[in-house]
């Protein structure tokens, strides 16, 4: 590997993703940290990949193509309808994303020969929730997760594991207080749910819309730098 591939690979892997990195090798006896980007409802694997660059140049990056196909270079996580009354989404379909992330983190450790102690999820809306589904029903997997402008579907809370699995899991999350797609309160239902499931909770409310600006991205990658240097949990 060069070290960054703007053309997509399945390798036999459960998703077609692109990948970056890493930039600066493990120490010698180490293996590589490892994170997975999931894009947001309507995008695809490209969408989050520019953001490769800027992270900490000793992770393997992976940026996810979602399961299902909306159009062309258009894909979903899941299913999701914007009504009046709110969002009606497909949670067998969330399921499903959510084992495939799973399969996919188990087959990426494998083909990459990663740190299986130092896996981490970035995700953005649709794919926040993506991420924060696998982080509550598998966390032993994760060493961290980012989650950007998402929120926690009531119709995945019966699928949230015992708190003593989930207590110490860092977790990043990022919402814009003027957020015209998820609004901001579906931020602060969330907060409770984390600080229920006595998570290592970064929160943080940013005066923009349904996006990831300059100072998110800032603050996420020192957060992620941080838990990268730090030991184990």
């Amino acid at each position: 590997m060069d070290g960054t591939s703007g053309d997509e690979k399945s390798d036999a892997l459960p998703l077609v993703y692109l990948e970056y990195g890493p930039r600066q090798p493990a120490p010698e006896g180490k293996k590589p940290s490892l994170l997975l980007m999931l894009h947001g409802v309507g995008a695809n694997e490209r969408d989050l990949f520019p953001l490769a660059p800027e992270l900490d140049p000793r992770l393997q990056i992976l940026s996810l193509r979602a399961p299902l196909t909306r159009g062309p270079n258009s894909y979903a996580w899941f299913t999701v309808a914007f009504l009046p009354t709110g969002f009606k989404i497909a949670p067998e379909q969330l399921d499903a994303s959510r084992q495939r992330v799973v399969e996919f983190i188990h087959a990426a450790i494998k083909r990459y020969d990663a740190d299986p102690e130092r896996v981490y999820l970035l995700g953005f809306s649709q794919g926040a929730i993506t991420s924060l589904t696998v982080a509550l029903t598998e966390p032993e997997l994760l060493a961290g997760v980012i989650a950007l402008s998402g929120r926690i579907p009531p119709e995945a809370e019966p699928w949230i594991v015992a708190p003593e699995r989930t207590a110490g899991l860092p977790v990043f999350l990022a919402h814009g207080r003027q957020d015209s797609v998820i609004p901001y309160e579906w931020a602060e239902r969330a907060r409770p749910i984390l600080e229920r499931q006595q998570v290592a909770l970064e929160y943080h409310a940013y005066d923009m819309d349904h996006q990831i600006g300059a100072q998110t991205l800032a603050d996420l990658t020192a957060w992620l730098t941080a838990h990268l240097d730090a030991p184990r949990r």
